[in-house]
C-alpha cells in the first residue's frame, strides 16, 4: 500500500509529494510541528497537540495554515487513507515559500501544511518490560526548547550518539542539571517515591505525554514534584523513566556504565505505564473532539 501524504491542499502518494525548494522550512528550518499517536484509529491528547502547535505558531509569529476544524478533517483523512489503527501522524508547518532572505517574508506568504502517517507507535512492550540505557549528554540545544520547531540537529546528534552506545535515548543536562532527553522528557522517582521531574520552563519542551502521566499520576494517588534534578540525583534515584508520544513510560536501567537502583524497572514506572495503556486503550471517536 502506498503512503498518502497530504501536501498544500493535495493528498499524493508519498512518494510523489514535493515542496518547493524555497520553503523556508527547507533553507531556515522555519517551521514546527506536532506527532501525535493514534491508537485504535483515534488520536491520543489530539486537543493538547493542537494547543501546543497553536502556541509555537504564536512564539514563531507564524500564521496557522488552516483552521482547528480544517486541520482536524485533513488529518482525519490522513488517518482514514492510510488505514492505520496503531501508528503516528506527523504534522509540519512552515513559513511558506519565499526567496531566500533571513528576515520574514510578506505576510502575504501562505505557510506551508503537511500531513504523513505511519503504523506502528513505539517499542514492543518487551523493551519496556527490559527498561533501557540512556546515556549522560551535555545539552547543546537553543534557548527556546518549549518551542517544537523542526531545527532538531542538536537532538539527532544526541540520538545518534546513544545509538552509537547501543542506548535508546541521550539524557540531556545544562552544567549538571537534567533537562530533557533527545525525545522525550525525563523524570525520576526519590528514595521517599516522589516523582520529579524538570518544570515547563524554556530548557524543556513541555510534552503532552508528560503532562497526562502528571494527572494520571496524581490520580493514582502518587506525590508529583515540578522542578530541577540532577544528573548526581538521578543516579542515586530509586527509579529513572522518560515518557514520550510513542514511548509511552520507559523504565530507565542504566544510565552510561551505572545501574539505576537494582538495575530492573521500577514497580512505579511500571506501574504509570500500565494506567497510560489503559488510558489509551479506553479512547473512543469523542477523543478527535476533547
Amino acid at each position: 500500500m502506498s503512503h498518502i501524504a497530504y501536501v498544500n491542499g493535495r493528498y499524493l502518494p508519498q512518494r510523489l509529494a514535493q515542496v518547493n525548494i524555497e520553503d523556508r522550512g527547507y533553507q531556515f528550518a522555519d517551521g514546527v510541528y506536532e506527532v501525535m499517536c493514534i491508537w485504535n484509529g483515534v488520536p491520543a491528547d489530539y486537543a493538547a497537540h493542537v494547543v501546543r502547535l497553536n502556541r509555537s505558531l504564536k512564539e514563531l509569529r507564524m500564521a496557522a495554515p488552516a483552521s482547528d476544524g480544517a486541520l482536524r478533517l485533513i488529518i482525519q483523512e490522513v488517518v482514514r487513507r492510510n488505514l492505520v489503527e496503531k501508528g503516528t501522524v506527523y504534522i509540519q508547518v512552515n513559513r511558506g515559500v519565499s526567496p531566500r532572505a533571513h528576515p520574514f517574508p510578506s505576510p502575504n506568504v501562505k505557510p506551508s501544511l503537511i500531513v504523513t502517517a505511519k503504523h506502528g507507535a513505539g517499542p514492543p512492550e518487551s523493551v519496556a518490560e527490559a527498561g533501557v540505557k540512556v546515556i549522560a549528554l551535555p545539552d547543546l540545544r537553543w534557548k527556546r526548547c518549549d518551542i517544537k520547531t523542526v531545527g532538531l540537529l542538536p537532538n539527532t546528534l544526541a540520538k545518534q550518539a546513544a545509538s552509537e552506545a547501543k542506548a535508546f535515548e541521550a539524557l540531556l543536562h545544562l552544567d549538571g542539571t537534567v533537562t530533557e532527553a533527545s525525545s522525550s522528557n525525563a523524570w525520576m522517582v526519590t528514595p521517599d517515591k516522589t516523582i520529579v521531574t524538570h518544570p515547563t520552563t524554556n530548557s524543556i519542551l513541555g510534552g503532552v505525554t508528560r503532562a497526562t502521566v502528571i494527572k494520571i499520576a496524581r490520580d493514582a494517588g502518587y506525590e508529583v514534584e515540578e522542578r530541577a534534578f540532577t544528573l548526581k540525583e538521578a543516579l542515586k534515584a530509586k527509579e529513572v523513566f522518560l515518557t514520550g508520544t510513542t514511548t509511552f513510560v520507559m523504565p530507565v536501567v542504566q544510565i552510561d556504565e551505572q545501574t539505576v537502583a537494582n538495575g530492573s524497572p521500577g514497580t512505579i514506572a511500571l506501574d504509570l505505564r500500565q494506567r497510560y495503556r489503559a488510558y489509551m486503550d479506553s479512547l473512543t471517536e469523542a477523543a478527535w473532539n476533547a
